[in-house]
């Protein structure tokens, strides 16, 4: 039973993460007014954001080494002290310069401050309360991106860019607050030495990959730097997982995606990951360029996928008991795909109740979905092996969200001259196209799911079912 103290812990957690997501993507949205007040483009601007992301992948893999090395509550509130002196750093900033090397520090409290929350969270949780403690702290993930467009638009447009930075002020000292008094003080291990060949490679294939992506966005797109980066960083990825399974005692242990849940959870939730990032990506573009759309009415719209995401958090739990996860998971996955291929086919004459409606249901799945994902990734996983699930998690999680913009960004791209060479080539029909595209990648989650034994996450279920072959 999850307990009062438990429960706060959970929602700090919850809070730390909103504030993490919510500082990677509201930047974008405000990128010409930043470029304006700093003398640069818009394009240089996405510097910013690169650089931010690139640091949250290269150092959230280390998050398990570090938490053996100096312990949870030590490390969490270092991280919340920084990612918050970070932001005020930002504020101050004069230049584009200054500003990247203020948000590479806010990148590295980042990478620490949510992976080792959790962690503090899963440690004292529970197998069979672990649904219902992921539903606590999973919504920052589902929320954050919907919100971000219409948060960062009112900021810069009623004030200065730089409360987009100094927002996290109060909510880091709130947060620092309540974690001296809810953490506990848990005695460090004595872990094997740092992995270094580990950190080098997982650093420039995951830094690599992350910045490979952010390249794709740009408009136009740099091709001789991606076809520099992009190859480059898959050959260290895949130097780096040949790398950790050979060595006696790894960066991170991918022996943990031996376990079925969590491979599913890794796998699967990576590609619906995507699906769930691409879309609240591609939607504003829509009402906006294709629509007209203001960006606050546009946002406004986008808002019903949170609607959605709330809705459904009541009913996740008893979702999940009732029917278990792989059939959950199964018909989530089919409802995401066919709520992104809904929103291929709304167009200037769609009624906005309709259009309200189709994003509702896609925060439904969005929520089952993630809920489901986050509670595979750790149902079936020993204790000692949490550190490495939980940093394992953590960076699919995080490239899931990068690579789901940049897939939006290529499908996008691709639908232009597909529209063309299917019929007369209009912006609606590029959209059309590109969410068509980004409705393949929960589609390509189902054979992983079905895979699953039928009482698959029973650990994490207070009503178990009989296992089929």
């Amino acid at each position: 039973m999850i307990d009062a103290r438990q429960r706060r812990v959970g929602l700090l957690v919850a809070g730390c993460f909103f504030m993490e997501i919510m500082d990677g993507t509201i930047v974008s949205t405000s990128a010409p007014r930043i470029g304006r007040a700093l003398g640069v483009s818009s394009a240089a601007v996405g510097l910013v954001v690169t650089a931010y992301l690139v640091t949250l992948a290269v150092l959230i893999p280390m998050s398990g080494w570090l938490v053996s090395r100096l312990g949870v509550r030590r490390v969490f509130l270092a991280a919340i002290v920084v990612f918050t002196g970070a932001s005020v750093l930002c504020s101050t900033s004069t230049g584009l310069g200054e500003l990247v090397a203020w948000r590479v520090l806010q990148g590295a409290g980042g990478a620490m401050m949510t992976p080792v929350g959790r962690l503090a969270v899963l440690r004292t949780t529970a197998k069979s309360d672990l649904m219902r403690m992921i539903s606590y702290i999973v919504w920052p993930a589902l929320v954050a991106p919907v919100i971000a467009p219409l948060a960062g638009g009112f900021i810069t447009t009623y004030a200065s860019w730089r409360w987009l930075f100094l927002v996290n002020l109060p909510l880091g000292i709130i947060a620092f607050a309540v974690a001296v008094r809810l953490v506990p003080a848990v005695p460090a291990d004595a872990p094997p030495p740092l992995d270094w060949a580990g950190v080098l490679l997982t650093c420039a294939g995951l830094g690599g990959l992350t910045y490979a992506v952010s390249l794709l966005a740009q408009d136009p797109e740099p091709w001789g730097r991606v076809a520099a980066v992009g190859p480059a960083s898959v050959a260290a990825c895949a130097l780096a997982v040949r790398h950790l399974l050979r060595v006696k005692h790894p960066l991170v242990d991918l022996r943990t995606l031996r376990i079925g849940t969590f491979r599913v959870a890794a796998g699967s939730g990576g590609l619906s990951g995507m699906a769930i990032g691409a879309v609240p990506f591609l939607l504003p573009l829509l009402f906006e360029n294709v629509f007209g759309w203001s960006p606050v009415k546009a946002g406004a719209i986008v808002l019903f996928v949170f609607v959605g995401n709330i809705g459904i958090k009541p009913a996740t739990t008893y979702i999940f008991n009732r029917w278990g996860f792989r059939t959950v998971l199964l018909v989530a996955c089919l409802a995401l795909a066919a709520s992104i291929c809904a929103a291929a086919l709304v167009s200037r004459q769609t009624p906005v109740t309709v259009i309200i409606v189709i994003s509702v249901i896609s925060g439904a799945a969005r929520s089952v979905s993630m809920t489901a994902y986050n509670t595979l990734s750790f149902c079936d996983v020993p204790e000692r092996q949490m550190p490495h699930a939980n940093a394992l998690a953590a960076t699919v999680q995080q490239l899931s969200a990068g690579l789901g913009v940049g897939a939006a960004t290529v499908a996008l791209r691709a639908g232009s001259p597909l529209s063309r060479a299917l019929g007369d080539g209009t912006p609606q029909d590029a959209y059309t196209i590109a969410f068509l595209l980004v409705a393949l990648l929960p589609v390509a989650a189902i054979p992983g799911i079905a895979r699953m034994q039928r009482d698959a996450g029973s650990a994490a279920r207070t009503v178990t079912v009989t296992a089929e072959a």
